[in-house]
């Protein structure tokens, strides 16, 4: 059966891999953005790979866009099969120089625009009896870097917020996949704010250096699904790390100190 794909923030960046993924199965899929020019090309790109590419103006900020996208694949496909709630941006700065703006921005797109979107399908899923939750959350989630507060507490609500629905809707046929990435080359830091000088460059730097794509944690999330597992920890260090974290917090936390403390000095945040 062809799967019928909703991805927010599916015109650029790793939504973009994630939707020619499936394009690469022959899906069905649906790119909601705030960017025309960029969801018509990707439309098209869909429609090259081998799917059925469909653009739609989506903002995650508003719920009435997430219940017109959810009414209008249902009279388009009969519903859907896999809502991956992508779309995110960034933020850098301490406890003190992060303005409450910057909180309440970064809150409303990175948690409740995944709210929203869990909010606007799961009755569609229920009514189906089936479907899927891929949550973009990040590995910033799990590790806590300093000088990241804004960032962290939105990815770790996303992480929170899957854990839950998880539990919550398994026995209605819906299954959750929460997606925890370290750097890796995307366009994230574009519409980033902070007002650490530089922060963009180390972070590009960062995501340059590493060797894991947008392409493979697209195919990590495309395996998650099939294989109906929760976490996608596509980063062998970090995931390691997070092991270490659970097991033995002491070291973890140690080590953590140290590699704070090379961050905050290359970040130009530390007050020593």
């Amino acid at each position: 059966m062809t799967q019928r794909v909703f991805i927010t923030g599916g015109a650029s960046g790793l939504g973009r891999a994630i939707a020619l993924r499936y394009a690469k199965e022959g899906a069905k899929v649906c790119i909601g953005d705030i960017n025309p020019e960029q969801g018509v090309s990707v439309e098209k790109e869909i429609n090259a790979a081998g799917g059925e590419g469909y653009y739609v103006e989506c903002d995650v900020r508003r719920l009435t866009d997430f219940e017109k996208v959810r009414d209008d694949l249902v009279k388009k496909w009969g519903g859907v099969d896999v809502v991956v709630n992508n779309a995110g941006v960034a933020s850098a700065g301490s406890i003190e120089d992060t303005t409450m703006a910057d909180w309440e921005w970064i809150l409303d797109i990175n948690v409740l625009g995944v709210v929203r979107g869990c909010k606007a399908f799961t009755p569609q899923f229920k009514q189906q009896g089936s479907g899927a939750f891929v949550n973009v959350a990040s590995m910033a989630g799990l590790m806590l870097a300093p000088l990241m507060d804004s960032y962290n507490v939105t990815k770790a609500g996303v992480i929170a917020l899957s854990e839950t629905l998880s539990q919550e809707l398994r026995d209605a046929g819906i299954h959750v996949s929460c997606v925890c990435p370290a750097f890796f080359q995307t366009n994230l830091t574009s519409s980033m704010r902070s007002d650490i000088p530089g922060i963009q460059q180390n972070v590009n730097k960062l995501m340059k250096r590493s060797s894991v794509t947008a392409e493979d944690v697209a195919e990590d999330i495309f395996r998650s699904v099939n294989n109906k597992s929760f976490w996608v920890l596509p980063h062998a260090k970090e995931r390691r790390m997070w092991m270490l974290k659970r097991h033995a917090p002491k070291a973890f936390d140690w080590l953590m100190h140290q590699e704070s403390k090379r961050w905050m000095s290359k970040m130009g945040g530390s007050k020593a």
